[in-house]
C-alpha cells in the first residue's frame, strides 16, 4: 500500500513522548522560531531537553543561506539520528524549502515541513501518527524499552486535529502572502529578547538564496507585536530587539506600496513600543541603508529608549560590485546615509557586512572597497568570503575569484576591521556608560559581571553580586580583551 508519507521507523500511530530536543541553525529569525516552537511543545505538556541529550523528538530548524549551511544542517539531522534511533527527527525552516525533495529520501529523517508551517508542528506531528492518511511500515527495528507509553505524553489526534496532508508541509512559498503568526513566553535569554516582525525578501540580491527559501515579504501586525513585547516586558526583559528577513520592509505588504514613504510603518512601530512602560531599549536588526531619511533618523534620535546601534549592510563600497550583487544603491548613497546617523546621534555604532571575492572582483575594485571602508570607520564590521550557492544569478557569472585571494582580501579587511573597532572603542574610555548586565564571567580569576551599553559595547564591571538584568552606571577604563572593555561602577 502507498503511504501519504514514507515513515522509516517501526513507531506505532500513537507514537509516544515526553522530551523534545531543537536545535537552530542560522539567523535571529530562526531563533526566535524555535522558542515559538518550544512553547507549542511545552503547551502539549512536553518537556524540553539539550540537543545533547537523548531525546523522544529531534527538531532541527534549518539554514541554507550558503552551501556550507545546507550541510551543516544535514550533519545535524544526521547527528540528532545517531544519539536515538528510534526518535522522531524532525527538519524545519530554510533548508527543507530549499531542498525538500532531497530531506524526503534522507532516511535519517521522518518529517519535513518547510516555512510558514511552523505554526503547525503539533497538528503536523500528530496527524503523522494518527492513522488517518498514513500507513505505518513493520520493519525489524525494536522499539527501546524507555519508548514505552508509560508515563509519556501521546502526540495522538484531538476531535479538531487538522489534517496536514503530505504536500501541505512544504508549501510555494513564493505564493503565500498570509504572515506565519507565532509567539514566545520567554527565551534563552535573561535580558533581551528578539522579536521577530517580518518575515520574506523581494530583493533577489544576485547571490542569495533566502527570497528562495522564504518567499516574499510579509508583515506582522502592529498589535501583535505589541501586545507581545508588552508581555515580555512583564516578565522583567528590559531591552528587545526588532528582527526579520529584511527589516526595511516591514508594513510594505499592508500598503501595496513598496517605496519608502516619508514615515515609514516601522518608524511609526518603533514609536508605538516606545511607550511600553518598563520597556529600557529598543535595538533594530540589520537595516537597508535606504530606510535612514531626516525624518527616520530624527525621529529615533528623539527616542530615549532607541539604541543608537545601526547595522547597515553594504558588502561592497565598489559600484560595480554592488550592481552585479543587484544591491539597490550606490556607495555613495550609502554613505549619505551614515552621515544622517552621525548628524543626529552622537557617536552611534554603524555596523556592517562586506563580502569579498564577488565574481568578477578586481584587485582595484578591492582596494576601491577597502578606501571606501577606511572612509566610513565603522564600529564593528564582519566580514565574508563569497560562497557559491545554488540556485543563484551569481552562481552561473564568469571571474569567479580564486581562493587563494579571497582569502587574502578577507584578511586584509579583518585586520582592518579590528583597527577600526579598536578606534571606535577608545572613543568611550573615560566616559560614563549604562551596562544591561547579562551574565557573570571569570577572567584571571576575578568575578566580572558583563553586558552592553546602548551602542553594543561589551564592557564589564568588577563584582562578585550578581547583577543580571540590572542597568549600572559605571566609568570605561581600559582593556580586559580585545571585545571586552573594564570599567569601575559609578556610586
Amino acid at each position: 500500500m502507498e503511504s501519504n508519507i514514507l515513515i522509516k521507523r517501526n513507531i506505532d500511530k500513537e507514537f509516544s513522548a515526553s522530551t523534545v530536543a531543537f536545535l537552530t541553525l542560522g539567523c535571529k529569525v530562526n531563533s526566535y522560531e524555535t522558542e515559538a516552537m518550544q512553547k507549542l511543545f511545552e503547551d502539549e505538556g512536553l518537556r524540553i531537553v539539550e540537543f545533547s541529550q537523548k531525546a523522544d523528538i529531534y527538531v532541527i530548524n534549518t539554514c541554507t543561506v550558503t552551501n556550507i549551511a545546507d550541510r551543516k544542517s544535514r550533519q545535524m539531522l544526521h547527528k540528532a539520528r545517531k544519539m536515538n534511533e528510534n526518535a522522531l527527527v524532525v527538519a524545519v525552516g530554510c533548508y527543507v524549502q530549499a531542498a525538500k525533495d532531497t530531506l524526503e529520501l534522507d532516511a535519517a529523517i521522518d518529517v519535513v515541513i518547510g516555512n510558514n508551517k511552523k505554526k503547525d508542528i503539533i497538528g503536523i506531528l500528530k496527524e503523522h501518527f494518527g492513522g488517518n492518511t498514513c500507513t505505518v511500515e513493520q520493519d525489524t527495528l525494536q522499539r527501546e524499552e524507555e519508548n514505552s507509553t508509560k508515563d509519556k505524553n501521546i502526540l495522538k489526534e484531538d476531535e479538531d486535529t487538522k489534517i496536514f496532508h503530505k504536500e501541505d508541509r512544504v508549501i510555494d512559498i513564493s505564493h503565500e502572502t498570509e504572515y506565519e503568526e507565532l509567539n514566545i513566553r520567554e527565551v534563552s535569554e535573561k535580558t533581551r529578547a528578539y522579536i521577530k516582525i517580518q518575515d520574506g525578501c523581494n530583493q533577489f540580491c544576485s547571490y542569495c538564496i533566502i527570497p528562495y527559501a522564504r518567499g516574499r515579504v510579509r508583515s506582522r501586525s502592529q498589535s501583535a507585536v505589541i501586545e507581545e513585547v508588552k508581555r515580555l516586558v512583564e516578565k522583567g526583559y528590559k531591552e528587545i530587539v526588532l528582527t526579520g528577513i529584511h527589516l526595511s520592509s516591514y508594513g510594505i505588504d499592508f500598503t501595496e506600496n513598496e517605496a519608502y514613504e516619508e514615515e515609514s510603518l516601522l518608524l511609526k512601530l518603533i514609536v508605538s513600543l516606545h511607550e511600553i512602560e518598563g520597556l529600557q531599549r529598543i535595538r533594530l536588526g540589520s537595516l537597508e541603508p535606504r530606510i535612514i531619511t531626516e525624518n527616520f533618523a530624527g525621529t529615533l534620535s528623539r527616542l530615549s529608549k532607541m539604541c543608537p546601534h545601526f547595522h547597515l549592510s553594504l558588502q561592497s563600497g565598489c559600484d560595480a560590485t554592488l550592481k552585479r550583487m543587484n544591491r539597490k544603491y550606490t556607495a555613495q548613497e550609502y554613505y549619505e546615509k551614515c552621515l544622517l546617523l552621525r548628524k543626529y546621534f552622537t557617536a552611534p555604532a554603524i555596523t556592517t557586512d562586506i563580502i569579498v571575492g564577488f565574481p568578477g572582483e578586481t584587485e582595484e575594485d578591492f582596494l576601491e572597497t577597502q578606501r571606501y571602508l577606511r572612509k566610513i570607520s565603522f564600529a564593528q564590521m564582519h566580514v565574508f568570503k563569497y560562497s557559491v550557492r545554488k540556485g543563484t544569478k551569481a552562481e552561473i557569472m564568469p571571474d569567479q575569484v580564486k581562493e587563494e585571494v579571497k582569502a587574502q582580501r578577507s584578511n586584509a579587511l579583518i585586520q582592518l576591521a579590528e583597527t577600526m573597532t579598536k578606534e571606535y572603542q577608545s572613543y568611550f574610555e573615560g566616559k560614563t556608560e549604562t551596562i544591561l548586565i547579562e551574565e557573570a564571567m571569570v577572567i584571571d580569576g576575578i568575578t566580572y559581571q558583563v553586558g552592553h551599553n546602548e551602542r553594543y559595547l561589551k564592557l564589564a564591571v568588577k563584582s562578585e553580586e550578581d547583577l543580571t538584568n540590572q542597568l549600572v552606571s559605571a566609568k570605561v577604563c581600559g582593556y580586559l580583551s580585545k571585545e571586552i572593555m573594564f570599567c569601575e561602577i559609578m556610586d
